[in-house]
Protein backbone atom coordinates (compact mmCIF):
# COMPACT_ATOMS: atom_id res chain seq x y z
CA UNK A 1 0.00 0.00 0.00
CA UNK A 2 1.93 3.10 -1.19
CA UNK A 3 2.01 6.31 0.81
CA UNK A 4 0.25 9.42 -0.42
CA UNK A 5 2.42 12.35 -1.52
CA UNK A 6 1.98 14.28 1.73
CA UNK A 7 3.12 11.29 3.81
CA UNK A 8 6.10 10.69 1.50
CA UNK A 9 7.22 14.32 1.89
CA UNK A 10 6.89 14.09 5.67
CA UNK A 11 8.95 10.87 5.75
CA UNK A 12 11.59 12.31 3.44
CA UNK A 13 11.99 15.36 5.70
CA UNK A 14 12.32 13.13 8.77
CA UNK A 15 14.93 10.91 7.07
CA UNK A 16 17.00 13.93 6.02
CA UNK A 17 16.76 15.43 9.50
CA UNK A 18 18.14 12.24 11.08
CA UNK A 19 20.88 12.01 8.43
CA UNK A 20 21.99 15.58 9.19
CA UNK A 21 21.87 14.91 12.93
CA UNK A 22 24.56 12.21 12.65
CA UNK A 23 27.16 14.99 12.61
CA UNK A 24 25.90 16.74 15.76
CA UNK A 25 26.41 16.51 19.50
CA UNK A 26 23.66 15.07 21.68
CA UNK A 27 22.41 18.53 22.71
CA UNK A 28 22.54 19.89 19.13
CA UNK A 29 20.58 16.86 17.93
CA UNK A 30 17.94 17.44 20.64
CA UNK A 31 17.58 21.09 19.61
CA UNK A 32 17.28 20.12 15.93
CA UNK A 33 14.47 17.71 16.85
CA UNK A 34 12.69 20.39 18.89
CA UNK A 35 13.15 18.79 22.30
CA UNK A 36 12.92 20.99 25.43
CA UNK A 37 15.82 22.59 27.30
CA UNK A 38 18.41 20.27 28.76
CA UNK A 39 17.44 17.26 26.63
CA UNK A 40 20.03 15.06 24.97
CA UNK A 41 19.56 12.38 22.31
CA UNK A 42 22.31 9.98 21.25
CA UNK A 43 23.14 8.73 17.77
CA UNK A 44 20.73 6.48 15.88
CA UNK A 45 17.83 7.20 18.26
CA UNK A 46 14.52 7.73 16.46
CA UNK A 47 11.25 9.41 17.32
CA UNK A 48 8.42 8.00 15.20
CA UNK A 49 5.61 10.54 14.69
CA UNK A 50 7.36 13.36 16.59
CA UNK A 51 4.21 15.50 16.31
CA UNK A 52 2.63 13.17 18.91
CA UNK A 53 5.63 13.25 21.28
CA UNK A 54 5.51 15.32 24.47
CA UNK A 55 8.45 15.32 26.82
CA UNK A 56 9.73 17.29 29.77
CA UNK A 57 13.08 18.95 30.24
CA UNK A 58 16.37 17.19 30.86
CA UNK A 59 15.33 13.98 29.12
CA UNK A 60 18.23 11.70 28.17
CA UNK A 61 17.63 9.35 25.24
CA UNK A 62 20.29 6.68 24.71
CA UNK A 63 21.85 5.45 21.51
CA UNK A 64 19.59 3.43 19.21
CA UNK A 65 16.41 4.12 21.19
CA UNK A 66 13.11 3.90 19.31
CA UNK A 67 10.36 6.15 20.65
CA UNK A 68 7.13 5.38 18.82
CA UNK A 69 4.80 8.33 19.40
CA UNK A 70 2.26 7.38 16.71
CA UNK A 71 -0.38 6.69 19.38
CA UNK A 72 0.76 9.51 21.70
CA UNK A 73 3.87 9.36 23.89
CA UNK A 74 4.52 11.44 27.00
CA UNK A 75 7.76 11.34 29.03
CA UNK A 76 8.31 13.47 32.16
CA UNK A 77 11.22 15.65 33.31
CA UNK A 78 14.62 14.21 34.24
CA UNK A 79 13.99 10.74 32.83
CA UNK A 80 16.67 8.52 31.29
CA UNK A 81 15.87 6.06 28.50
CA UNK A 82 18.70 3.53 28.20
CA UNK A 83 20.39 2.63 24.94
CA UNK A 84 18.52 0.41 22.49
CA UNK A 85 15.26 0.58 24.44
CA UNK A 86 11.97 0.56 22.53
CA UNK A 87 8.87 2.39 23.70
CA UNK A 88 5.78 1.56 21.67
CA UNK A 89 2.37 3.20 21.25
CA UNK A 90 1.13 0.92 18.48
CA UNK A 91 1.00 -2.75 17.59
CA UNK A 92 0.48 -4.35 14.20
CA UNK A 93 0.05 -7.84 15.66
CA UNK A 94 -3.61 -8.20 14.59
CA UNK A 95 -2.76 -6.85 11.14
CA UNK A 96 -0.04 -9.47 10.69
CA UNK A 97 -2.16 -12.35 12.03
CA UNK A 98 -4.98 -11.39 9.65
CA UNK A 99 -2.56 -11.42 6.71
CA UNK A 100 -3.25 -7.74 6.02
CA UNK A 101 0.31 -6.38 6.07
CA UNK A 102 0.59 -3.92 3.17
CA UNK A 103 -3.12 -4.39 2.45
CA UNK A 104 -4.85 -2.44 5.20
CA UNK A 105 -3.89 -0.44 8.30
CA UNK A 106 -7.32 -0.96 9.90
CA UNK A 107 -6.08 -3.56 12.39
CA UNK A 108 -3.16 -1.49 13.72
CA UNK A 109 -3.99 -0.64 17.33
CA UNK A 110 -2.69 2.57 18.94
CA UNK A 111 -2.74 3.53 22.62
CA UNK A 112 -1.01 6.40 24.45
CA UNK A 113 2.02 5.45 26.52
CA UNK A 114 3.24 7.54 29.46
CA UNK A 115 6.46 7.55 31.47
CA UNK A 116 6.60 9.77 34.56
CA UNK A 117 9.24 12.10 35.95
CA UNK A 118 12.62 11.08 37.36
CA UNK A 119 12.48 7.58 35.90
CA UNK A 120 15.37 5.38 34.84
CA UNK A 121 14.69 2.91 32.03
CA UNK A 122 17.71 0.64 31.71
CA UNK A 123 18.49 -0.39 28.20
CA UNK A 124 17.71 -2.39 26.31
CA UNK A 125 14.15 -2.61 27.59
CA UNK A 126 10.75 -2.69 25.87
CA UNK A 127 7.63 -0.81 26.96
CA UNK A 128 4.38 -1.92 25.36
CA UNK A 129 1.63 0.34 23.95
CA UNK A 130 -0.81 1.85 26.44
CA UNK A 131 1.43 1.36 29.48
CA UNK A 132 1.69 4.08 32.14
CA UNK A 133 4.85 4.16 34.23
CA UNK A 134 4.66 6.31 37.36
CA UNK A 135 7.18 8.78 38.78
CA UNK A 136 10.58 7.73 40.19
CA UNK A 137 10.37 4.25 38.65
CA UNK A 138 13.42 2.10 37.92
CA UNK A 139 13.10 -0.39 35.07
CA UNK A 140 16.16 -2.64 35.18
CA UNK A 141 17.92 -3.49 31.90
CA UNK A 142 16.44 -6.07 29.53
CA UNK A 143 12.95 -5.77 30.98
CA UNK A 144 9.64 -6.00 29.11
CA UNK A 145 6.92 -3.78 30.58
CA UNK A 146 3.43 -4.97 29.53
CA UNK A 147 1.30 -3.36 32.26
CA UNK A 148 1.20 -0.17 34.32
CA UNK A 149 3.86 0.46 36.97
CA UNK A 150 3.11 2.47 40.14
CA UNK A 151 5.21 5.36 41.46
CA UNK A 152 8.52 4.49 43.18
CA UNK A 153 8.59 0.89 41.91
CA UNK A 154 11.65 -1.06 40.87
CA UNK A 155 10.77 -3.63 38.21
CA UNK A 156 12.70 -6.24 36.25
CA UNK A 157 12.19 -9.24 34.01
CA UNK A 158 10.24 -10.38 31.01
CA UNK A 159 7.48 -9.57 31.74
CA UNK A 160 8.42 -7.37 34.66
CA UNK A 161 7.77 -8.10 38.29
CA UNK A 162 8.12 -5.71 41.20
CA UNK A 163 11.43 -6.21 42.99
CA UNK A 164 10.26 -4.54 46.20
CA UNK A 165 7.59 -7.25 46.56
CA UNK A 166 10.21 -9.96 45.98
CA UNK A 167 12.49 -8.45 48.64
CA UNK A 168 9.59 -8.41 51.10
CA UNK A 169 8.76 -12.06 50.38
CA UNK A 170 12.40 -13.11 50.87
CA UNK A 171 12.47 -11.25 54.17
CA UNK A 172 9.27 -12.99 55.31
CA UNK A 173 10.67 -16.40 54.33
CA UNK A 174 13.91 -15.70 56.22
CA UNK A 175 11.90 -14.76 59.33
CA UNK A 176 9.83 -17.96 59.04
CA UNK A 177 12.99 -20.08 58.68
CA UNK A 178 14.43 -18.45 61.81
CA UNK A 179 11.20 -19.17 63.71
CA UNK A 180 11.33 -22.83 62.67
CA UNK A 181 15.02 -23.12 63.57
CA UNK A 182 14.39 -21.67 67.03
CA UNK A 183 11.76 -24.34 67.86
Amino acid sequence: MPFDEKTEQKLRKQILTYKISELMTDRERARLLGLPKGCRIRENAKIISPENFDCGKNLWIGEGVILDASGGLMIGDNTHIGSYSMIWTHTAREQALAGETEISRDKIKRAPTKIGENCWIGGPSVIYPGVTIGDRVTVLPMSVVIKDVADDAIVAGSPVGKLKNLEQKVSQLEERIKELEDK
